[in-house]
């Protein structure tokens, strides 16, 4: 009897108790030990986040100074002591955007000429505090600035600086100085005559909220030195020396202690609810570690693409391109695309930054979808670039094609329609020997050679094209020094003529480059890089003074100039024009702007604002190379202009058996007439051309027929002393 009730306490108790124990304990530890494992992977991810975001908040600061610090008008203002300016621009406004709580603007002679400071309302006491301090990081970079060091630029970072993490009024802060310069080259500075601007940014505070909200660190603080609190994690700041300047604590995250409390009341039951808690367990510590891979992932992510837009940034695309490279067959041709956008800068200078970032979002997915079976990668600013595998060059011509074509369309954000455009360099490499960085720097000239060519293009990389870019490179070169020293480049004059009786009407005033090595040097070929090098403005002045003293000189004369698209997009255009105006004493009257079709593209509207303007006032404005755009007659319903220029290319057409070309240009002619314009006709050559613009009616006629293009002192000999029968005739 006792045997058996021993057999069955040992049946029916000891042995699922034993074993429910035996399988409890076995749990209980491997729970803790995962449990243990788990907080120490979580609790070093938040101190290597906790070191990451201090640091890019270093680079950050420093990024955000220079949206205001490499800018020719910070260089003026500062110069000029703008205190209202450097508080709108330098101080407050980095405040009110950026969250940086004090800036200075520090003088060659080390003298502070602008205090900013949110915790201090006294300027003189704000600077005291810091003075001691930033003398260190000023002194540096004064030295870096004298010898030159340009260490660490790149596309973006855009100047030098020196940043640390310093004790400011008794706040942990990052400390970023400066220097304010030219981002056009345009102003001379010398490294001892460059001011600098101090941004601080206190890493308690605000900034800690924040990290704190974003990041889900639970507690957070920052403190001189470690404290002795139990089940604290600490992460160290430490300045430019490397020593430890003080400690982020705060009560780390533990999942897997988060785990063990929600498993042990179910390994404290029954043997069989262990079994099931067991499942749990594993279900519940898969899950929390799932959430740890998806973090690590989401990190990685962010590390190899660019996060506006998705797409892989230039660490990812140089990865992919190697890897691509590496496993082709010894035939196989892969293509390298770098894309540029066409008039972007002027869309976020005119439009803003926001409207900017989405625009290069939706450029992002139109590339997505346009390259789904490639890696698309953004390099920075409107640089895009994609690696296409197994490809031939018919196909590639054909991506080019599309990708150009879908750039063409407009955009709409916020309801109105931006027009841009994409200029494309392509290099095809074969087999798996090529050098990737020979094949991304061979796109990018090829990419040159597509701008260079008149954008809205692609190029594909030819050997011939190293030697064109040395080329345009020192035309450009010569070409700034021909500006700044107002040499080799003269203004000459095309005579038009009135077509019902041939008087002399006016001139059109044309820039001529006459380069002393080269020779005479096409317009076509250095307006675009006037246009691209930023010099297009001081040409455009240069031929607005020759046509007023022109003007001045015949009296009697119409005097014609044309703008670039970029001088109209400047808010400044119709002033200057103006002033000139004034300042010779010419009736705005006598003057006329010819403007181009693909000004009217300007979304923003400043092109056609200066154009109201310059009209207000009497000048005229022709459309130029009129019939070659886009939409051409649709055009002249929207568009304020007093004359229309019918291009070359109609004109020159008379001369063949097509009929079309003449029935054109009348229906040219009998609109403007209709939209009481007047009518130019360019490039007539045969007194046919011109005996049948005058049976349609064109007012006024150019061309080598009647002239070509003259100094100012042979016209001076053509006009002579008949300017009063001139007059007479007219």
């Amino acid at each position: 009897m006792k045997h058996t009730r021993f057999r069955s306490l040992l049946l029916i108790l000891i042995l699922p108790l034993f074993a429910a124990l035996v399988i409890y304990i076995g749990l209980f530890s491997v729970l803790e030990l995962a449990t243990e494992r788990s907080d120490k992977i979580a609790a070093e991810r938040q101190k290597n986040l906790a070191e990451t975001l201090v640091s890019k908040m270093q680079a950050a600061v420093a990024h955000d100074q220079e949206s205001a610090t490499v800018w020719d008008d910070a260089v003026r203002n500062v110069s000029d002591g703008n205190a209202e300016w450097m508080k709108a621009n330098l101080g407050k406004w980095m405040f009110t955007y950026f969250q940086h709580d004090r800036a200075y603007v520090i003088a060659p002679n080390g003298r502070a000429i602008y205090v900013f400071a949110a915790d201090e309302a006294d300027s003189t006491k704000a600077y005291q505090q810091v003075s001691d301090i930033v003398s260190p990081l000023v002194n540096r970079l004064r030295a870096r600035l004298a010898t030159g060091d340009d260490a660490g630029i790149s596309d973006q970072v855009l100047s030098i600086g020196e940043s640390d993490l310093l004790k400011v009024n008794n706040h942990p802060a990052i400390v970023s100085v400066k220097p304010i310069i030219s981002d056009t080259g345009n102003i001379e500075q010398k490294p001892s005559e460059i001011y600098l601007h101090v941004a601080v940014r206190y890493l308690d505070g605000s900034f800690l909220a924040r990290m704190s909200s974003e990041y889900q660190f639970d507690g957070l603080n920052f403190a001189w030195t470690k404290s002795a609190e139990d089940k604290r994690s600490f992460a160290a700041a430490r300045n430019a020396d490397g020593r430890e300047f003080g400690y982020f604590s705060w009560h780390p995250f533990e999942p897997g202690e988060a785990v063990a409390k929600s498993v042990r009341p179910a390994l404290a039951a029954v043997g069989l609810s262990v079994f099931v808690a067991l499942a749990g367990m594993g279900a519940v510590v898969a899950a929390r570690n799932r959430k740890l891979r998806q973090s690590r992932a989401e990190l990685e992510h962010l590390a190899r693409h660019d996060t506006l837009t998705g797409l892989a940034n230039r660490a990812r695309f140089s990865e992919h391109l190697a890897t691509a490279i590496s496993g082709s067959a010894a035939t196989q041709s892969n293509a390298v695309l770098f894309m540029d956008l066409d008039r972007f800068k002027q869309v976020n200078d005119t439009m803003g930054h926001p409207v900017g970032d989405r625009l290069l979002v939706l450029v992002a997915d139109r590339l997505r979808r346009i390259f789904p079976d490639s890696v698309v990668g953004r390099l920075g600013g409107d640089e895009f670039t994609a690696v296409i595998t197994d490809v031939t060059s018919d196909q590639v011509s054909r991506s080019c094609e599309q990708v150009i074509e879908s750039m063409r369309r407009p955009f709409e954000i916020a309801g109105t329609p931006i027009s841009i455009g994409a200029s494309i360099g392509v290099v095809i490499g074969v087999g798996p020997d090529v050098d990737p960085s020979d094949l991304t720097r061979k796109a990018d000239i090829a990419l040159y050679n597509a701008k260079a060519a008149g954008r809205n293009r692609f190029a594909i990389f030819g050997p011939h094209m190293d030697e064109l870019v040395q080329e345009r490179r020192a035309l450009e070169s010569d070409l700034r020094l021909a500006v700044l020293n107002r040499r080799d480049l003269e203004v000459h004059f095309q005579p038009v003529y009135a077509a019902p009786n041939g008087a002399l009407y006016g001139a059109e005033a044309l820039l001529r480059w006459k380069h002393p090595l080269r020779g005479l040097i096409s317009p076509e070929v250095f307006i675009p890089i006037a246009e691209e090098c930023g010099v297009i403005t001081q040409l455009g002045d240069l031929v607005l003074e020759e046509a007023c003293l022109a003007a001045q000189r015949w009296p009697d004369l119409e005097i014609a100039i044309n703008a670039s698209p970029l001088e109209l997009n400047n808010e400044a255009y119709s002033l200057r024009v103006i002033a000139a105006l004034n300042k010779h004493g010419i009736d705005p009257a006598r003057l006329e702007i010819e403007i181009t079709e693909g000004t009217l593209l300007d979304s923003a509207g400043e092109c056609q604002r200066n154009i109201e303007a310059l009209r207000s006032t009497g000048v005229r404005v022709a459309l130029d190379d009129f019939g070659t755009g886009f939409s051409f007659f649709g055009r002249l319903q929207y568009v304020a202009v007093d004359r229309i220029k019918i291009d070359k290319s109609f004109v020159g057409g008379f001369d063949s058996q097509d009929a079309d070309n003449r029935a054109i240009v009348e229906a040219m002619i009998r609109l403007a007439r209709a939209k009481g314009l007047k009518t130019t006709a360019e490039g007539v050559e045969t007194e046919e051309q011109r005996a049948i613009l005058k049976e349609l009616g064109c007012d006024h006629l150019q061309g080598y027929l009647m002239s070509k293009p003259m100094t100012k002192d042979a016209f001076d000999r053509m006009v002579g002393t008949n300017v009063i029968d001139l007059q007479a005739k007219r």
